[in-house]
């Protein structure tokens, strides 16, 4: 029998990185490309070319492609995305002040339409004349549609009416919140569809360009997505319900984790460009989060890993408080593109700026500063005001000093909502600026580090004097913060996992039990399991975070594209529920899976529900590619004593198929 190879894709905020996997001997061989905004199957193309050139396998040697992200991830927590149009049915405006809805939407529209459904299905009903009336105009000025029903998850049907009006006048992308999840609470559902609304367009490029690329090179096999719990969809899936791709990285990086140490207990932290991931590894299997993953500081539906997401990697912003007698450092949550890395791409734009800026006598606000666009395509910056729209016309695909762009402190206000628009990248001193002065990085352009270092030292703090005496001082600074940052953030998510409420960044006996500082009283602290350090640059920071952590470190040799290898050891699994309620005695109806059910018998109630959602949860996991998936069923009865009899509150029935992906034979 062929021993198939499995490619496994991860596209990170900054890297692409590819492996070959073969189920009997492993790792075959992997490489790394720098990921292309402004087209993704650059990236992808140059990290699956050069992996299949270093094992020397033609691309039919291939049977399953699965591919994992953190652009999902990273776009929710730099507040990024398309602009999206959200429609709520059978709720009123008051509603937007729960579960963080508000603060989500932004100044993107909402439109209230009467509607909605009641707990057991029945309905109000549906008006659409306010969406008719602002269709026409509003499908200009969004990416995608976002619908949340009055409890839809006990009948879509309202949902799907708008859905279809909306498809059928704009063209434009729909979810609706009935497709995302099956838990109660209207508003928080609102806000997961929200979110997925705006990453549609960013995940559709992303499986699109890796479609692309591998038609090119005659890959027709299976291809799947990594979703935030780990287990693997079909990309067609993924396309419907991005939001599901959120935590797909870090997901992937934990099952990766687990099969390269075979340790079943840890504490595993992956580091990007953009973040730092922290979760938990017990008896072999990920914790999950039951509550839903919150990500960018909003709880979502989407169940996903137990994983702590934080705005600190190795291209983080440095910035720096030069307010008090000691200058003060601190990272992130806003990524920056490293100079290093825009002169390794623009260098002649970026040091001579950088060599002139060190040549005047004064530290200018913006020194060492750059903006330059991403490269999305035009249809996604729809929306802007004139004024964001004019700076943006000023900003190209090269570099342009901040000094010169920016001639009000207005414009910086607008700088930065096309930051979070995703349409321009801030050029800026980083972490992987810091280790390229120092030596222990050098894959992009040092010199442009070392100017860049070298003006931010020459800021002063408050007693007058240079915040550093060179950029390697300076460099050795930035380092020290991110391992001192990262253990905190490490040590918070281990607190959080044991319910302690302790914030490490503010108690001076974690503050201390950190620094090994002596006292009287001795305050030191250790992890009970080892920390797996993930990611290119784990190697680099991880032995100096473990020992002050005082655990044991773990650094596997494939540890920059345990992503990757995650994404094709994975599993399908499907999870669909059926409920069964009582809107009066003796009279049963089922929700779920289908359209609603009338039963006068508990029992038959009951037995359809369990076959309708073993029947729907196999369906679901053959559509996305599982081979022979097997199915258990969970049900939750809630039918308390009531005066002696017994009363059905609801019963809830849970069926979990699962299985391995289907691998293409050629």
């Amino acid at each position: 029998m062929t021993d198939h190879l499995l490619l496994g894709i991860d596209t990170g905020g900054t890297y692409t990185d590819a492996v070959l996997f073969s189920e009997t001997k492993g790792v075959v061989a992997k490489a790394k490309a720098l990921t292309t905004r402004h087209d993704l199957s650059v990236g992808i193309a140059g990290a699956v070319d050069a992996v299949l050139e270093q094992a020397k396998t033609p691309a039919s040697a291939i049977g399953l492609v699965s591919l994992s992200t953190t652009l999902a991830t990273n776009a929710l927590v730099e507040g990024q995305g398309g602009r999206a149009g959200l429609v709520m049915i059978g709720f009123s405006p008051e509603d937007l002040k729960r579960d963080g809805l508000q603060e989500a939407l932004g100044s993107d529209p909402v439109i209230f339409l009467p509607g909605g459904h009641n707990v057991h299905g029945g309905e109000t009903l549906l008006d659409m004349t306010a969406l008719d009336e602002a269709l026409p105009q509003l499908s200009t000025q969004v990416s995608s549609f976002a619908v949340a029903g009055y409890f839809a998850v006990r009948n879509p049907a309202h949902e799907q009416r708008v859905r279809d009006r909306i498809r059928e006048v704009s063209h434009l992308p729909v979810t609706c919140s009935h497709e995302l999840s099956s838990k109660l609470g209207g508003p928080r559902r609102a806000l997961t569809t929200l979110l997925n609304a705006r990453l549609v367009s960013m995940i559709d490029r992303l499986i699109g360009a890796c479609e692309g690329f591998l038609q090119q090179r005659g890959i027709d096999v299976p291809m799947m997505v990594v979703r935030g719990d780990g287990a693997l969809i079909s990309a067609a899936e993924a396309r419907l319900r991005p939001i599901e791709t959120i935590l797909s990285g870090p997901a992937a990086s934990l099952v990766g984790a687990r099969h390269l140490t075979g340790l079943d207990n840890a504490v595993v932290s992956d580091i990007g460009g953009t973040t730092t991931d922290v979760a938990v590894l017990d008896q072999g299997r990920p914790r999950l989060d039951g509550e839903g993953a919150v990500v960018g500081g909003f709880r979502t539906m989407v169940e996903a890993v137990a994983m702590r997401t934080f705005g600190l990697g190795g291209d983080s912003e440095v910035r720096i408080n030069d307010r008090g007698l000691q200058a003060k450092i601190d990272l992130g949550p806003r990524r920056f593109l490293p100079l290093s890395l825009a002169a390794f791409q623009h260098e002649d734009a970026v040091i001579s700026v950088l060599e002139r800026q060190l040549r005047t006598a004064h530290v200018g606000r913006h020194d060492g500063r750059f903006a330059v666009r991403t490269g999305l395509p035009d249809h996604l910056a729809s929306g802007l005001q004139p004024q964001e729209q004019a700076l943006y016309e000023r900003i190209g695909a090269v570099p342009v000093a901040l000094e010169s762009l920016l001639t009000s402190t207005l414009q910086k206000a607008t700088l930065d909502r096309l930051v979070a628009r995703g349409l321009v990248h801030i050029c800026g001193l980083t972490p992987s600026d810091a280790m390229h002065v120092l030596g222990r990085q050098d894959q992009w352009n040092a010199l442009a580090a070392r100017l860049g270092a070298e003006l931010a030292a020459r800021v002063k703090d408050g007693s007058g004097k240079p915040i550093a005496a060179s950029a390697e001082v300076l460099s050795e600074m930035i380092v020290a913060r991110l391992t001192r940052q990262s253990a905190e953030v490490i040590l918070s998510s281990c607190l959080a996992e044991d319910g302690a409420a302790i914030d490490p960044a503010v108690s001076l006996a974690v503050d201390r039990a950190l620094k090994r500082e002596p006292g009287i009283v001795a305050f030191s602290l250790s992890l009970d399991r080892p920390l797996v350090g993930l990611g290119a640059s784990a190697p680099v920071y991880y032995p100096a975070i473990a020992e002050m952590l005082g655990a044991q470190s773990s650094i596997p040799s494939e540890a920059g594209v345990a992503n990757a290898v995650g994404a094709v050891v994975g599993q399908v699994r499907a999870s669909v529920t059926v409920f069964v309620t009582t809107p009066e005695e003796g009279i049963f109806i089922v929700n779920g899976a289908g359209p609603s059910s009338r039963f006068l018998d508990e029992g038959q109630a009951f037995a359809s529900a369990r076959e309708r959602a073993e029947t729907a949860a196999l369906a679901s996991a053959r559509a996305n590619g599982a081979d022979e998936p097997a199915v258990m069923i969970r049900e939750d009865i809630d039918a308390p004593e009531i005066e002696g009899s017994r009363k059905l509150v609801e019963a809830r029935f849970t069926a979990i198929a699962s299985g391995r992906p289907r691998v293409a034979h050629g």
